[in-house]
């Protein structure tokens, strides 16, 4: 067990204005299924998928196999034989022929009445689903045999971060160890700016499914909000999955018990994956911990199995209980003290801690250089010194966040005024008093 350590620790917090740019997959193995060639090689009931394929048809106004291979990213033979079974059925008919195992298709009246049956209990339509055990295996196989982060890594995705050495490598470690991390500290100094970082730090991607079915019942996995696929060498993998970058999932104030398990709705009829399932192969943080609707006591108990045992167990709406994999990097950020929390069997479940101070005097000028340069801007020193003299005035403790605040607010106030953007002591001093509100709220040094 990690003990806290708070010593040269301050940021920048850059993430808003520059993304991080993308992992390289160079050098790091991205383990994904070889694509299925036929039925028999799939892991899901065939039964399940002549309804897909049914409900599928029913969606294309000229309806061909290779138009239904594309909907449910499966290969041609595969969406023939499911497309031939649904024809000797009768739920469709032949059009026609395109090509050689490319017919065209259209919908027969048994075919309709069977879609409304389906769609009353799972309207499901998209990219054929993988099963949970195939999911299992793939997502521990990938973030477990991954390679360690490197310091050259590292250092490439915190170059916005203004971190003491010793803290660099404590970063390091949480991020190739795959531990839970507790980042504590005043608000303003950067929590989430590390926690977001050191998702880049992970090499490759990742290959997850669009969908998951258990029980004929469909999860769906894939989010655009939080998947974002990358480029790879090779295309014979499985593509009912797609090869994301880490995924970084970041949760707040909205968090509540109900939304880590499954919710079952009656439209659309299936399920969204929680977010934890969402963030596997990745990095999830829940940001301003102790903020939610739901007793920080309560909500990280709820995590006890999943940090200890890397597994998370989710319920059905039947009220059966199916075992996920839980491979994260979990950082729990907070502006109130652990032992405000938590008591320390759960603390010892974390993995390491950091408590992340506010800026020193030269810290503070770092940040505020840097960030100078980066908005493309010059000031005088004095103009800084001038402004940590107002921070002692009022009583204000300095924070990491404040040089980009403060800059930000006096460009604002230059393009209003139609003038040359620039940092001037009247243009601070308004900057200011918009950003603290005069010199009538005043904080304890």
């Amino acid at each position: 067990m990690e003990r806290s350590d708070s010593a040269g620790l301050s940021t920048l917090n850059f993430e808003a204005e520059r993304p991080s740019e993308p992992p390289a997959i160079e050098g790091a193995k991205v383990f994904a299924p070889t694509f299925p060639l036929t039925l028999e090689e799939l892991d899901v009931n065939p039964d399940f998928l002549s309804e897909l394929a049914l409900k599928t048809v029913s969606l294309e106004p000229d309806c061909t196999t290779v138009r239904t291979a594309e909907r449910m990213c499966l290969g041609q033979v595969i969406t023939d034989q499911l497309l031939e079974r649904l024809y000797n059925d009768k739920l469709i008919e032949k059009k026609g022929t395109v090509s050689l195992r490319n017919n065209r298709y259209g919908m027969t009246e048994r075919g309709w009445a069977r879609v409304e049956q389906l769609m009353d209990v799972n309207s499901y339509v998209g990219p054929a689903p993988v099963s949970l055990e195939l999911y299992t295996e793939m997502i521990v196989s990938q973030v477990r045999s991954r390679p360690s982060v490197t310091k050259e890594m590292l250092e490439h995705t915190l170059r916005d971060l203004v971190l003491d050495e010793k803290v660099k490598r404590r970063l390091g470690v949480v991020a190739s160890s795959g531990r839970s991390l507790f980042l504590s500290g005043p608000p303003g100094n950067g929590k989430t700016a590390i926690a977001r970082a050191l998702v880049d730090a992970i090499l490759g991607g990742v290959w997850i499914p669009y969908a998951i079915e258990v029980d004929g019942q469909v999860i769906r996995v894939f989010d655009k909000h939080v998947h974002h696929s990358i480029e790879h060498p090779q295309n014979n993998y499985d593509r009912r999955g797609v090869i994301v970058r880490p995924p970084l999932v970041v949760v707040g104030g909205e968090l509540t018990i109900q939304s880590l398990d499954l919710m079952a709705t009656d439209s659309p009829r299936f399920y969204e994956a929680p977010f934890q399932l969402k963030a596997n192969g990745g990095v999830l943080v829940v940001d301003d911990l102790g903020r939610q609707r739901v007793s920080a006591r309560e909500l990280l108990n709820r995590w006890i199995i999943p940090l200890e045992y890397r597994i998370d167990y989710l319920t059905l709406s039947t009220g059966k209980k199916i075992q996920v994999p839980f491979e994260q990097l979990v950082i729990f950020a907070t502006n109130l003290k652990d032992v405000d929390l938590v008591d320390e069997a759960f603390m010892r479940r974390m993995g390491y801690r950091m408590y992340v101070e506010p800026p020193s005097i030269e810290t503070y000028k770092e940040i505020f250089r840097r960030y100078v340069r980066f908005a493309g801007l010059t000031i005088d020193e004095q103009l800084i010194d001038r402004l940590l003299a107002r921070y002692k005035t009022e009583r204000r403790q300095p924070k990491c966040c404040e040089p980009r605040d403060l800059v930000q607010r006096a460009i604002d106030l230059c393009k209003f005024d139609g003038r040359t953007i620039g940092l001037t002591a009247d243009i601070l001093d308004e900057a200011w008093e918009s950003y603290f509100g005069g010199t009538n709220f005043p904080q304890a040094g």
